[in-house]
């Protein structure tokens, strides 16, 4: 049987994973959907930077750093799916920030259980 702490590190390599291949393999794509929303350039720098360490710091092995990597998760993707809803976006383009959000959820309230 799967434990739900290997249930977790699956899901923050998932988590890490995607976000990496989007904000650095696809980065293009990130820079195109930005100009589309009319978001200046260091809000799309920042907002990857973010991401990109939050996501890491899934990883670590201090509980603290865990909350806080998920939790600025949680409210990145919030403020995404804030964002795809003022531009009137399909709810399909919609479905990657919820997965997201959904998962750093529940990353976040497991590591805050063992508080």
């Amino acid at each position: 049987m799967v434990s739900i702490q290997s249930s977790i590190l699956v899901l923050n390599a998932l988590v890490f994973g995607s976000i990496f291949f989007v904000w650095v393999v696809r980065y293009q794509n990130i820079i195109e959907e930005f100009r589309l929303y009319k978001l200046p350039d260091w809000l799309r720098d920042l907002v990857g930077i973010l991401k990109l360490s939050f996501a890491l710091m899934l990883h670590s092995t201090n509980l603290h750093v865990n909350l806080v990597g998920s939790s600025g998760l949680v409210i990145l993707m919030a403020s995404a799916l804030i964002t795809h809803w003022r531009v009137s976006n399909p709810f399909k383009k919609m479905i990657p920030a919820i997965c997201l959000l959904t998962i750093s959820s529940f990353i976040f309230y497991y590591h805050f259980l063992k508080i």
